[in-house]
């Protein structure tokens, strides 16, 4: 469920993003309108507000959750954070973005190395499952934003599933998939692999410690009966 830029260079990014879809889209800054970072202590500040603000909201709630605690979790003054985000809600949809690039970002570099489409999937959702444990706070930010940020919530699963639909797409032109039946089979094939990856990340990466690669192996191997006969 996500992507992350090739630390040895960007010709095979570019080759991964061709070969499994366009899933290295740029994202827009994380502050308020206007209020973009210009300098790079200025992002290391944003940086630190977002990561605070997951803090807060994660342990926390929305409801519960105050600008002073993230300012004071962030160590940095309350005029700081206004030079960044323009309100609470504001920083709550900022950091529903972060998560959702954090995910994209955290998951592509296990496609390398990928033997076809399918693999590629099973090392994808062993990477989230792996994200998972070590960001349970995730599952909590994003059910929250179906209510507080109603347009993030909506963007975060669109864009999830429309990188797996490209995905799939590529598979089915070089054939490793079987034909599709209808002009919505990639579409709907992308929403379920995306709604089982959510459910096995709450199952096993929030309430349970289970092997990642094990999971993701057994899952991987539902798809490849059912996908790839």
């Amino acid at each position: 469920m996500g992507d992350k830029p090739n630390m040895a260079g960007t010709d095979t990014r570019d080759a991964r993003s061709t070969r499994y879809g366009d899933a290295f889209a740029a994202v827009p800054s994380a502050a308020s309108d206007g209020k973009a970072p210009r300098t790079p202590r200025g992002e290391k500040t944003l940086r630190k507000i977002l990561d605070a603000a997951l803090a807060e909201f994660g342990s926390r709630g929305f409801s519960e959750s105050s600008i002073v605690g993230i300012t004071r979790r962030a160590r940095v003054a309350l005029g700081t954070f206004y030079t960044y985000f323009d309100s609470k809600d504001a920083v709550f949809a900022a950091l529903v973005r972060d998560m959702s690039a954090r995910v994209r970002d955290h998951v592509a570099p296990s496609l390398e190395g990928a033997v076809d489409g399918l693999d590629a999937e099973r090392r994808a959702l062993a990477s989230y499952l792996d994200f998972v444990v070590g960001h349970k706070e995730v599952y909590r930010i994003i059910d929250e934003a179906e209510f507080v940020d109603p347009e993030g919530f909506r963007r975060h699963y669109e864009t999830t599933a429309e990188r797996i639909a490209a995905r799939l797409h590529g598979l089915r032109e070089r054939g490793e998939l079987s034909e599709a039946q209808t002009t919505i089979d990639d579409d709907v094939h992308a929403w379920a692999i995306m709604g089982m990856n959510v459910f096995l990340g709450l199952r096993f990466g929030v309430w349970g410690d289970e092997d990642p690669e094990a999971v993701a192996k057994i899952a991987n191997r539902m798809l490849r009966d059912g996908l790839g006969s």
